[in-house]
């Protein structure tokens, strides 16, 4: 191979890099993808001496409707691990309530602009009551977000009511907000910045975590694979539950673009 032809094919594998960094910080966009999310947080309960962590496997499938319309399956299914979370709950592992979200998308952006909305499902699959009440819900979910540059901006959001499952469980009636800000290098590093605030409105309160992640898009033996690491900070969080403080966010994403 030619020294010219050595480069540009050097220089088209580092834009196709880029180009899938970009996708992937898009919730729909038309790319497989299957994040495994570790996440660690600190100072549950009235003590503020428990922990947790958790893995969250968050496959995200798209299926073509038609030429103009896309369908996003997106699952997250955490594995935790957790010790104290109040006095006297011991340690508990094993996997959490499921949600499944599917967002119908209109397959080429406008202007940028992205969206995609649809319904949510709250799956009562924990395999402890520590780990997730026994309650099915659903309600509806939505993304918009621009994408210009190097830069990538928007917001994704739900809300769940429960409908069904064990009576002495409490009920669900929770919105989800998570705006997120991303910036792509040309050497396929993305910073990203957002909050995933949830607001319940049973107890009328606020989680608000502050998380701020560094992820760099490589590819081993043709596989592309996302590593991503970062800090968290609870800015708002239910009094004596947590988490409070610092936490952390680590894990890796692989990706399947079509050929």
């Amino acid at each position: 191979m030619s020294l010219v032809c050595l480069i540009t094919a050097t220089a088209d594998a580092q834009e196709q890099s880029v180009e899938l960094a970009k996708q992937l910080a898009n919730p729909v966009a038309d790319l497989i993808s299957v994040p495994f999310q570790g996440n660690y947080n600190s100072g549950l309960g009235p003590a503020e001496d428990g922990n947790q962590t958790y893995i969250n496997v968050q496959p995200v499938i798209p299926f073509t409707l038609n030429k103009d319309w896309n369908l996003i399956s997106r699952t997250i299914l955490p594995v935790i691990t957790q010790d104290d979370i109040f006095p006297g709950a011991g340690s508990q592992f094993g996997v959490g309530n499921t949600q499944q979200s599917l967002f119908f998308s209109p397959s080429q952006p406008v202007n940028g602009l992205i969206w995609g909305v649809g319904p949510i499902f709250y799956l009562p699959t924990a395999s402890d009551s520590l780990l997730g009440p026994q309650k099915w819900g659903a309600g509806p979910t939505g993304v918009a977000l621009w994408q210009g540059g190097p830069w990538t901006m928007g917001i994704l959001a739900n809300q769940i009511w429960s409908f069904a499952g064990a009576s002495g469980d409490a009920d669900i009636n929770q919105s989800y907000f998570q705006p997120f800000l991303s910036y792509t290098t040309k050497d396929a590093w993305t910073f990203t910045l957002n909050t995933e605030s949830t607001y319940n409105w049973i107890t009328e309160e606020w989680s608000v975590p502050i998380n701020a992640t560094v992820a760099k898009l490589l590819t081993f033996d043709k596989q592309p694979i996302s590593l991503f690491g970062g800090v968290r900070y609870w800015a708002v969080s239910p009094d004596e539950q947590g988490p409070t403080g610092w936490g952390a966010r680590f894990g890796l994403t692989f990706l399947f673009p079509k050929t």
